[in-house]
């Protein structure tokens, strides 16, 4: 009896922990674009605000802003056609490199992080389900297993999209043209090589006012904390 109720308590917190997340999801079919060229911040961070957003900036001619917000209105809403057109046509318009769509890429695409959430919690409900009917009674075996495989391969599908998702966790995008990226930590040291404004980055490390980050070249140094915007922020 203890381990039901245990069982169903941590059921209960893991609906409310996806429904919280779920509350920061936002609509995956954003507006047609501003007629305003000045910036100003989304009064919620959805895919719709973030695109809005993305949208000013590429009309005031800050692409490493522009990129910055469509990547992340992107995790929020991976499916939809305009937020990829425009970041697409964003990169290239700042000539930078586009970002390679590779199949697996392209399956963690396939559902927004609130489905991939919901999917689990559906799983562990499925699960917990049949694991409890199977101790209360031996009837409808069949319903029992064929829910306890709906449960396994929901949140199989959800850590497998968290999997595929992890290492675009620690991208980042270039703010500013022509930013060094320096040798050491230190505002006067050696520059090893430039970069462009809107350039996808990865952050591995950081030191006071100081990213190291890894361009998609394999290139590493370190760059002004300013001069660059994570994705997640």
């Amino acid at each position: 009896m203890r381990a039901a109720t245990k069982t169903t308590l941590t059921l209960a917190l893991t609906f409310s922990a996806a429904i919280a997340f779920a509350a920061q999801s936002a609509p995956t079919s954003p507006p047609a674009l501003p007629s305003q060229a000045a910036a100003s911040p989304p009064t919620t961070y959805s895919a719709e605000g973030l695109y809005n957003l993305a949208n000013q900036y590429a009309r005031a001619g800050k692409p490493g802003l522009a990129v910055l917000n469509y990547e992340r209105a992107a995790l929020l809403a991976p499916n939809d056609p305009d937020i990829t057109s425009n970041l697409e046509y964003v990169r290239a318009t700042a000539q930078v490199p586009t970002e390679p769509h590779t199949r697996l890429t392209r399956f963690a695409r396939l559902t927004t992080p609130t489905t991939a959430a919901w999917l689990g919690v559906i799983g562990i409900a499925l699960l917990g389900g049949a694991l409890l009917a199977s101790k209360a009674t031996r009837r409808y075996r069949a319903l029992r297993v064929i829910a306890a495989l709906l449960g396994i391969t929901d949140i199989a599908l959800t850590l497998s999209n968290a999997a595929l998702l992890w290492p675009h966790l620690h991208d980042a995008v270039i703010l500013i043209n022509q930013t060094p990226a320096r040798v050491s930590p230190v505002p006067m040291g050696d520059t090893a090589f430039v970069l462009r404004e809107a350039e996808t980055v990865t952050m591995t490390a950081e030191h006071e006012d100081f990213i190291l980050i890894r361009t998609r070249t394999g290139r590493t140094g370190w760059v002004a904390r300013a001069n660059v915007g994570a994705v997640v922020p």
